[in-house]
């Protein structure tokens, strides 16, 4: 069965299209062969069937997919099977006096880009990663002569290309999830030929492991694959009480409790500050500072004891680990590892445990109670990192309007130092 293009061409820009005359059909192994695409033969002496090959996958996710034995290898067979397997084998190729190797990643010009490139003037606004050029990694490499140039390739996909249908975990999805990161591709076993005219430059992509939690992403990136057979996506790895994969174009912060060190999305914890305060204060009771004690005992008059004096030790770290976000760029910009979207809860209680899971919808997507009435942010230039919760609450009157509060961990309950 013949697979469709990745990304059906328009019929008014056939012009745009670097003719190839090759397709890829997936046969199963395990059905009987036929030989009607025989490549040769007469009458009374048929040909043998064209061989199936195995494409062995260049893709290891580390993530799971909900099949145990998923597997993203692929059987198939290029058509017009004589023509292709007589053409010879290369391992790289030169465009425009660039080499090109089999097993690199090139980018693929598509209507969108050709368009731009067209009419440069011409404002898109606004425009997703999906308009910029394809991104495919290169299997094999066959050439007639040196105007006939092919190369099999393994489609990469930006996550806004994800189709509907696609199963992440336990839940159905279509396109960009809040954790995909603006640099981010999915590597997918969907297989095309394409003409190498079509290719504009080279591409650098890495693999994401995210049980790296210090690895930091350069460039184009991938951590999840796509099977186009099951519509599966494997799964990203959990981050904070929420279990929600992060955004590497945000920020995380570390529990600094040995026994916790759980990296916490940013946002959770600001969500979660917010929904204290308004649990606390409400839509018209002010905000009151707490009183400060006295140095000195009030009723006897002495200093109050030093925990030295008592031969304690300080538990306080002298510092966060934090994982500041970075701008991204088209080129080469380093990435720091990061949170996904805010994770709330719809009340101010502690969270329940959860059992590992993904793809779930975030919680920001829920109603959020302190609206209109309260922010904040944390401030990790100090120490130890507070948040700043500013009441926006015009009418209220008698108190703060800007105050700090501790910082605590989502997980372990303890103060982040």
């Amino acid at each position: 069965m013949a697979t469709t293009r990745k990304r059906p061409r328009q019929e008014d820009s056939t012009d745009n299209i670097a003719e190839c005359p090759f397709t890829v059909i997936h046969p199963d192994p395990n059905e009987k062969k036929n030989t009607k695409h025989g490549c040769g033969g007469s009458e009374d002496r048929p040909a043998p069937p064209p061989k199936i090959h195995l494409q062995v996958s260049p893709f290891s996710p580390i993530g799971k997919f909900n099949a145990k034995d998923n597997t993203m290898d692929r059987h198939y067979q290029v058509p017009p099977f004589a023509e292709w397997m007589e053409m010879a084998r290369y391992n790289s190729f030169v465009l425009n006096g660039v080499k090109y190797h089999s097993e690199g990643f090139v980018f693929v010009a598509n209507d969108n880009s050709i368009e731009r490139q067209k009419n440069p003037g011409e404002s898109r606004q606004p425009r997703k990663k999906s308009d910029d050029d394809w991104v495919a990694r290169i299997l094999e490499i066959r050439a007639a002569d040196e105007h006939h140039v092919y190369a099999r390739v393994y489609w990469m996909y930006w996550p806004d290309e994800l189709p509907a249908g696609t199963t992440d975990g336990k839940r159905a999805i279509k396109g960009r999830q809040p954790y995909h990161g603006n640099n981010e591709l999915i590597a997918s076993n969907h297989m095309d030929v394409i003409n190498v005219v079509a290719v504009t430059a080279s591409a650098t992509v890495h693999q994401w492991d995210e049980t790296n939690e210090d690895e930091v992403q350069p460039a184009l990136y991938w951590r999840q694959a796509f099977d186009v057979r099951t519509m599966d996506l494997s799964s990203a790895e959990g981050r904070c009480y929420c279990n929600c994969p992060e955004n590497p174009d945000k920020k995380l912060i570390c529990c600094t409790n040995g026994k916790c060190r759980k990296w916490l999305h940013d946002d959770c914890l600001v969500h979660k500050a917010l929904l204290r305060t308004f649990a606390r204060l409400g839509t018209d009771k002010p905000h009151q500072p707490a009183p400060v004690k006295d140095e000195q005992d009030n009723e006897t008059g002495r200093v109050c004891p030093s925990p030295s004096e008592f031969g304690a030790v300080p538990t306080a770290e002298p510092s966060v680990d934090v994982k500041p976000g970075e701008p991204n760029t088209a080129e080469m910009a380093d990435v720091a590892k990061v949170l996904p979207i805010i994770q709330a809860e719809s009340t101010g209680q502690a969270p329940e445990p959860r059992k590992r899971g993904r793809g779930r919808k975030p919680d920001a997507q829920k109603a959020k109670s302190y609206d209109g009435y309260f922010s904040a942010i944390i401030r990790d230039n100090v120490s130890p990192p507070v948040v700043e919760i500013t009441d926006l609450r015009e009418e209220v009157t008698g108190g703060l309007k800007e105050w700090t509060e501790p910082l605590d961990c989502l997980v372990c309950g303890q103060q982040i130092h």
